[in-house]
């Protein structure tokens, strides 16, 4: 299937990687975590696959010794992640992005495997209403990298694959974008097979003509 920009109705994003650098933000939450349990910080090779991972994968990889991971799940509760959002990123030149997205009448979405603390990101870099749809993990049976979530989008949206564009940085990303049938970016990951890899939003306007 060959890529006809013109045909483009939908231009969906991860979150973690793409419209934020996460890095430090997830490091300090799970070695909190980790190092309350009396377990080591994250290795490199951790934060790659929990980087990608849901919270409920990223704990069953992490405590593998457990069989309730009850005290964990309590533990996180106490701690909470929004405390930990201000070290977020955002990507440069996102906000201008969305706001050239929304002028030339694209349905702009949001396919994370975060759960419960979207809506508190979303908040805190007043990105609140700057998307027309946003689907995290908690919202489908299968999150990334199978395709529901992108799947959704185009239902809601009644939309065909070929008319989506999806911008993830993982292995993940690209899986879910391949099951779904739609066209997909890789961002700031050149390892990733794509239509298209990118190092900025700059290039994603360029892409699709609108910059």
């Amino acid at each position: 299937m060959r890529l006809n920009i013109k045909k483009i109705k939908a231009v969906v994003f991860d979150c973690d990687g793409v419209m934020f650098d996460t890095a430090d933000a997830n490091r300090m939450y799970y070695n909190e975590v980790l190092e309350h349990f009396g377990k080591k910080k994250l290795t490199d090779e951790q934060f790659v696959k929990v980087h990608m991972f849901t919270v409920k994968e990223a704990l069953e990889y992490l405590f593998p010794e457990m069989d309730s991971l009850y005290e964990v799940y309590n533990y996180m509760t106490g701690v909470g992640y929004p405390r930990f959002i201000s070290y977020m990123k955002i990507a440069p030149g996102l906000r201008q992005l969305l706001k050239d997205l929304k002028s030339k009448g694209y349905i702009r979405a949001v396919a994370t495997n975060r759960t419960d603390t979207m809506p508190s990101v979303l908040k805190e870099h007043k990105l609140e209403n700057q998307f027309d749809m946003v689907v995290t993990a908690a919202d489908v049976k299968k999150p990334k990298p199978e395709p529901d979530q992108l799947i959704r989008i185009m239902e809601e949206f009644k939309l065909e694959p070929f008319e989506i564009i999806f911008i993830g940085d993982s292995q993940y990303d690209a899986m879910a974008s391949f099951k779904a049938g739609t066209f997909f970016i890789a961002f700031k990951n050149d390892s990733l097979k794509a239509d298209f890899h990118v190092d900025s939003m700059d290039e994603i306007g360029q892409i699709l003509n609108i910059v």
